[in-house]
């Protein structure tokens, strides 16, 4: 296997890698200002990421593949345990080269390392804390560069506006996840325990059903105020997709049932009626259906019966749809199709009639006498 990648699934999802798998606690706020106390090293080596974004205070696990990579690992987790993640520009690429990766990357820390049944190795990490490659000091055996921490703009603490930014991005997150059927609810539970907003962004950050160079774009946002209201208008439309989408499926769930208790009903109803000597109503249908086939209709009106009658047969007899249907099947084969009387432009006979049966329209008959005599 050739790859390196992100292997915890989707939007807030817990995979267990092994049975002694420990759990790894999210970070409170003197977690993240003592990860943000520590200096950044002046080098570091660097892992390439295929299809993830890495942010500060988030654990992941990832499984590399590539042997530059597993030596990587191997060597950090011996030594330091300490490296710099960096994703790259297109996940497409198998070996990428030193301008393939991001500019801006996350220092992480290797929490535990497994090796897989079939030769791959996982790895456990924690980001740390933001930095900027500035140049690659060796290509071999793997990425090491030269680096420098990415300085984050943070809001006073006493700021009430991004308190309830804050908020609101933890009030969205929270509906999404009742929103989302796939994902555990656990997730609600690490949610509502962060203390952190700095935490908290980069957490819904790293979780979002967003594509990686979104992310990316993200994690390269020093303004932390900025960052936030960014999350915001990306969670907004992400519930609305969600909120869209499970309405069509309540829609469609509901049309369905109704659709299969009338099919059932109709079934029921047929048992009965030919438990007593026959359907009245598929009886008058086949009566119907002799009369259409003596008419002299066209092939296309025909058709169109067909299409009629048949839409009548699947309706139920009880519904209110039932009598305009039957109404309209009726009036069709009631029509003189093909039925021609000879014409007759006799204008005494015509008045005498409309005398006799029209007494008092004056007007009326007038213009129908004109109408005959042109």
């Amino acid at each position: 296997m050739n790859d390196d990648r992100h292997t915890a699934g989707a939007l807030f999802s817990s995979e267990v890698l092994e049975n002694e798998t420990e759990l790894i606690p999210l970070i409170t706020a003197e977690d993240e200002e003592q990860m943000n106390a520590e200096s950044t090293p002046p080098e570091l080596p660097i892992l390439p990421l295929r299809n993830t974004v890495l942010f500060p205070g988030v654990v992941i696990p990832i499984t590399v593949g590539r042997d530059r990579s597993i030596r990587l690992i191997q060597d950090v987790y011996r030594g330091t345990k300490t490296l710099g993640v960096v994703s790259q520009k297109d996940g497409q690429i198998e070996e990428p080269r030193a301008e393939d990766l991001n500019r801006v990357g996350t220092i992480a820390t290797i929490i535990r390392m497994l090796r897989m049944p079939d030769g791959s190795t996982t790895a456990i990490i924690q980001g740390k804390k933001r930095f900027e490659v500035m140049e690659m000091v060796k290509l071999e055996p793997y990425f090491t560069a030269r680096v420098k921490e990415f300085e984050e703009i943070r809001p006073a603490k006493d700021d009430k506006s991004f308190h309830a930014l804050v908020s609101s991005l933890k009030d969205l997150a929270s509906d999404i996840i009742k929103h989302s059927p796939h994902i555990p609810t656990e997730a609600q539970f690490a949610l509502k325990n962060i203390d952190s907003p700095s935490f908290l962004v980069n957490f819904i950050s790293s979780n979002m059903n967003a594509e990686v160079a979104e992310k990316q774009k993200m994690l390269e946002v020093a303004d932390l105020r900025e960052r936030a209201n960014l999350l915001l208008a990306h969670l907004t439309k992400e519930l609305q997709m969600l909120q869209m989408k499970n309405e069509i499926q309540s829609k469609v769930r509901t049309e369905v049932d109704r659709q299969q208790r009338e099919y059932f009903l109709h079934q029921q109803m047929k048992t009965i009626q030919d438990e007593l000597g026959g359907n009245p109503i598929e009886q008058e249908i086949d009566e119907m259906r002799m009369k259409a086939d003596k008419k002299k209709w066209s092939r296309k009106v025909a058709e169109v019966f067909e299409k009629e009658l048949t839409k009548l047969q699947r309706m139920n007899p009880a519904g209110a749809e039932f009598s305009v249907q039957y109404n309209y099947v009726q009036l069709l084969l009631e029509l003189p199709w093909g039925e021609y009387s000879e014409d007759k432009f006799d204008l005494k006979n015509a008045q005498r009639i409309l005398d006799r049966d029209h007494f008092g329209l004056e007007k009326v008959e007038e213009r129908i006498v004109e109408h005959v005599a042109v």
